[in-house]
């Protein structure tokens, strides 16, 4: 099951990001974009960009709410161990690489 939703997730990620890279420029940057132009329809360019952006929205919810049911899914507990104690227990670096090497002999 977590990996049709993983499956899902990554097919949501890549609409809503080609649905983001399709949107229309709305002016602003570079002075370039935007445009003028009347009519409300949903072929116009007006209307166009109000179903790109109502799809944007939708995926991007759908994004979010897959990443709380994947977190969900996971089912992460929390451990009685601690990362301090665990690395204070464990040799340290320096001593396992002075147990590596052989002593060096004058002579």
């Amino acid at each position: 099951m977590l990996t049709v939703v993983l499956v899902i997730q990554g097919i949501v990620a890549l609409a809503l990001t080609g649905s983001v890279l399709m949107q229309r420029s709305e002016g602003g940057a570079l002075g370039i974009g935007g445009g003028g132009g009347g009519g409300g329809g949903l072929m116009s360019s007006r209307g166009a960009a109000t179903a790109m952006s109502r799809l944007t929205m939708i995926l991007g919810a759908t994004f979010v709410g897959l990443c709380i049911l994947l977190a969900v899914m996971t089912g992460v507990t929390p451990t009685d161990t601690s990362v301090v104690t665990d690395e204070q227990d464990a040799p340290s670096l320096l001593e396992q690489l002075e147990s590596d090497t052989p002593a060096s002999t004058d002579g």
